[in-house]
């Protein structure tokens, strides 16, 4: 008889294996379930739907009052337009000045913050020293106070060290508003790790630098990837420190993208607005999809601790 099957008996006969009773695959639960996932989907994928077909229509097509229909011919001339020809303001060369505007900004700010969090975070969990409370205290403030009541002293700071309108004054202000929740983030992980592991390094002679980067990163890969993703989205898609903080020649993509949409001359082109939208949304959903495993593994993590 397998030993997998277990028997109960009553008055010396056996009267089956016991265990519990299997669910439906059919059931109410399942089916509210389930229907409230594809609502939910369904409420997110719409939109993008309707941004994706429209984008491949021509005007006339678009006139006919449709948006749900696929395009009966499909054409990539609103893309070409929304990436090289699109007018922002008295400019006309589209989203590409601002798409490396925003490659510039995004790449130095999102290795500063992630440098210095990580340090941080490591040197909170591991390395208490005097006045890590207060430190760790001002970091929870600054993590959620929000920006806009900032944003007139850090323009005077700005304008005082020289780098007012500049990307280099832009990657200061994404390093720094970017570091307090990153360290938090990289706090937690950092605590949530074994600490037989920091109190054997320390017996064998390892010091500060040493522990770092040769026991804790290798085994950070998840929240370093959360702390990429975090960073990535919200400088890519930041609206508001772009248009303050920046000259015309210096708007990242999302400036550009508001000024084609919200242009007043000619004619309203829907296709040409979906497209860039779409363009301007690219990076973070492809870095997303690409580490989104891991970054729910470092969100994991990073919770154990507080």
């Amino acid at each position: 008889m397998p030993d997998s099957v277990t028997l109960k008996t009553s008055g010396g006969r056996a009267s089956g294996p016991s265990g519990p009773k299997p669910k439906r695959v059919i059931s109410p639960r399942n089916i509210i379930l389930y229907g409230t996932l594809f609502v939910a989907a369904a409420y997110y994928l719409l939109p993008l739907y309707v941004m994706m077909v429209t984008s491949l229509k021509g005007m006339p097509e678009i006139r006919l009052g449709n948006i749900f229909s696929p395009p009966v011919e499909i054409t990539f001339e609103p893309w070409v337009k929304a990436w090289a020809t699109a007018c922002t303001g008295l400019n006309c060369d589209g989203l590409s000045r601002g798409f490396w505007n925003s490659v510039r900004i995004t790449v130095p700010s999102v290795v500063l913050s992630i440098a210095i969090a990580s340090v941080n975070g490591y040197a909170l969990a591991n390395w208490r020293f005097k006045g890590s409370e207060v430190f760790f205290a001002i970091l929870v403030v600054g993590a959620f106070s929000p920006y806009q009541v900032m944003i007139y002293p850090i323009v005077i700071v700005l304008r005082e060290i020289g780098v007012y309108g500049t990307l280099t004054g832009l990657i200061i202000v994404h390093s720094i508003f970017g570091m307090p929740i990153l360290t938090l983030l990289f706090r937690n992980y950092f605590a949530s790790l074994p600490q037989e592991l920091f109190k054997a390094a320390r017996i064998d002679g390892a010091g500060f630098w040493q522990i770092f980067l040769k026991i804790m990163l290798p085994m950070s890969l998840p929240i370093f990837v959360v702390a990429m993703i975090l960073q990535v989205t919200g400088i890519w898609n930041d609206f508001l420190f772009g248009v303050v903080f920046t000259r015309p020649e210096y708007y990242p993509m999302t400036v550009q993208l508001n000024n084609i949409v919200n242009s007043v001359q000619g004619v309203k082109e829907y296709n040409v607005n979906m497209a860039a939208t779409i363009l301007t949304g690219l990076v973070p959903l492809v870095v997303y999809f690409v580490s989104g495993r891991l970054f729910v593994r470092g969100i994991a993590a990073g919770a154990v601790k507080g």
